[in-house]
């Protein structure tokens, strides 16, 4: 089978994790401190607090800009659910926006449409490791007046306009399995305002600045020290692993036929934690059918828009988003991770020709 995705671990990341173990320490301790600063070196960041989740990245990122009951963010209708429930989990409320067709990504003018008196943050999401129209979504931010935090769980190491996504304001991360660099599970607040990560600290830690004094309410989101042992070998690996990922996107473009392959924005730099095409025509299902009996691995990263979604149709947090709605009809996620060889990858492309040939799928 022919996976897509495939984590990395080696005999270094062995090591990492097996001294952490014998050392007694297990809980956040060095090993955490020492993987902040050197992903917010990486960055070019002031300051990175590490958690326990992507997710958890989000929550904390939000509480600790004080977003909660009252205020409204905005949200893209396209993306992983996580997005928008870390706005629910943070009492406030998501408002959806549409995407850009291209890149998958928050359109800047819709979410100006979406701006109302309680908007206090937009929250764009750097989709399938492609970044957002940073310059759009900054604009739109200065004009009325709100916060941007990025959700870059899918996008360590992607760029715009030369600057590392994360590299300045708040941005968070996620180091899930299945992402570009892994701690199992795991996630990093990243922000150049010294109040804001204090701020993350504490939250990250049942609200507690000193130990046993509760300053305001939240939960344990500690990293442990065996994940940030993991992620500090795991990031040395970053950059050489992102350009795998761009040799075997670049690859696939090539060789494919019959989709609209991902595009990549003159001012962005694409790290592919997912290689995205669009099959039209209602022929996914089919296509991603002869991907599995032939034994390649392929996902449709998301059948639903946020506003299909049982929960937030009971929240009635909906609207009319078309773009979102035909990504969703239409994305298909394909192998690209760095473990990948030549023939696996012409075996991608091979099977996938063959699959829109079979089904007769409109050439792109």
């Amino acid at each position: 089978m022919i996976r897509i995705a495939q984590p990395q671990i080696g005999e270094e990341e062995e090591r990492a994790v097996l001294a952490a173990l014998r050392s007694g320490r297990l809980a956040q301790g060095p090993r955490v401190a020492e993987f902040e600063a050197a992903f917010a070196n990486h960055l070019g960041a002031r300051h990175a607090v590490a958690v326990s989740s992507g997710t958890a990245a989000l929550v904390v990122a939000l509480h600790a800009h004080s977003i909660g009951p009252g205020d409204e963010v905005i949200v893209p209708a396209f993306t992983f659910a996580a997005s928008a429930n870390a706005v629910l989990l943070a009492g406030a409320r998501p408002v959806l926006a549409d995407i850009e067709p291209d890149y998958f990504t928050l359109d800047a003018e819709r979410a100006e449409a979406a701006v109302t008196p309680q908007t206090r943050a937009l929250l764009p999401v750097h989709l399938y490791g492609h970044p957002c129209d940073l310059t759009a979504i900054h604009r739109l931010a200065e004009t009325c007046g709100l916060l941007v935090i990025e959700d870059a769980c899918q996008a360590i190491g992607a760029s715009w306009l030369g600057n590392t996504v994360g590299s300045s304001g708040t941005a968070c991360f996620s180091f899930y399995a299945t992402k570009s660099i892994t701690t199992g599970e795991g996630g990093m607040v990243v922000t150049d305002d010294e109040n804001v990560a204090a701020r993350a600290r504490v939250l990250r830690n049942q609200g507690e600045h000193e130990r046993y004094v509760t300053e305001i309410l939240s939960g344990n989101y500690r990293m442990t020290e065996i994940a940030a042992a993991l992620g500090k070998v795991q990031l040395a690996k970053l950059d050489g692993w992102n350009a795998n990922r761009r040799e075997n996107a670049a690859r696939l473009n090539e060789l494919l036929e019959g989709v609209r392959t991902p595009q990549e924005h003159a001012d962005a730099v694409h790290v592919y934690q997912q290689y995205t095409v669009r099959v039209a025509d209602g022929r996914r299902d089919a296509v991603q059918q002869h991907l599995r009996d032939h034994d390649i691995e392929s996902v449709a990263y998301y059948e639903r828009c946020l506003h299909q979604q049982p929960l937030y149709q009971e929240l009635g947090i909906g609207g009319s988003f078309p773009e979102a709605e035909r990504a969703a009809e239409e994305v298909l996620s394909l192998p690209v991770h760095p473990a990948l060889t030549d023939e696996e990858l012409e075996a991608v492309a091979a099977q996938l020709n063959a699959a829109l040939s079979t089904s007769g799928a409109r050439r792109a």
